[in-house]
């Protein structure tokens, strides 16, 4: 893969420290918001923007808390569930790519875990015009409360079959989102798909997704909303049970 180059982002009232892969010829860029307790450094987001890459699609990942943020939240756990600062940081990185010479003309997809998969339908609801699909992975998609109905851009839930709290509240966020949408069951997965073959069954339904709806000459345009429930595995295709939008 393209290497990763680290960046400082100098957003309104803070610096983040960021690294970003981009491609010759990128035709999408996949912004991350990890989750609790984690950084940018997460090995499963490097996978997958590693396998992201190897598509054509640029990643930028970047820590949602300053230093001493992240200090305090080891201690006490009172910022990693801020859904309220972490969205507003990432809205900042949305639009600071927007200003990029290098980035400005790329469609932007999100990839958020755990609670960063909460700040990315926020944020994707504050931006509408700008983001172009979500991808949650094990996400606390709930956590995003009544931002799940302003969002517009198509948004992917891939979780563990074995995650039984995580699919339950994703199930519950699939009824609240009206945007065209997929629930992706990962079979024999947990939270942080450590099984043989998770997460690389994670990369690649990611990776269809940003593939159909920012590489696309039209993303998005497939007419009405729906919604889908496919449990898959890595050694068959998934079956796919639909629902009628509302």
């Amino acid at each position: 893969m393209s290497e990763m180059q680290a960046r400082l982002l100098d957003l309104t009232d803070v610096e983040l420290p960021a690294d970003f892969c981009l491609p010759p010829n990128a035709r999408g860029l996949v912004i991350f918001a990890h989750g609790s307790g984690s950084n940018r450094a997460s090995p499963r987001n490097r996978y997958i923007a590693e396998a992201l890459a190897g598509r054509g699609l640029g990643s930028l990942l970047f820590d949602l808390l300053t230093k001493s943020e992240q200090r305090l939240d080891n201690l006490t756990g009172e910022l990693r569930f801020d859904t309220a600062l972490l969205a507003r940081r990432l809205v900042e990185v949305i639009d600071w790519a927007g200003r990029n010479r290098a980035l400005r003309s790329l469609r932007i997809g999100l990839f958020g875990a755990s609670t960063g998969a909460a700040a990315a339908l926020i944020a994707a609801a504050e931006r509408a015009n700008a983001v172009r699909a979500v991808v949650s992975r094990g996400g606390r998609t709930d956590l995003a409360g009544a931002a799940l109905v302003r969002v517009q851009a198509p948004t992917l839930q891939i979780v563990g079959a074995l995650d039984p709290v995580v699919l339950g509240l994703n199930r519950r966020s699939a009824q609240a989102l009206n945007c065209e949408q997929q629930l992706s069951i990962v079979a024999g997965a947990t939270h942080l798909f450590e099984e043989p073959g998770s997460l690389e069954e994670v990369a690649r339904l990611a990776g269809d997704w940003f593939d159909k709806y920012l590489c696309a000459s039209a993303p998005g345009a497939s007419g009405s909303a729906s919604r889908l429930i496919c449990d898959s595995s890595t050694s068959a295709s998934p079956g796919t049970e639909t629902k009628p939008s509302r």
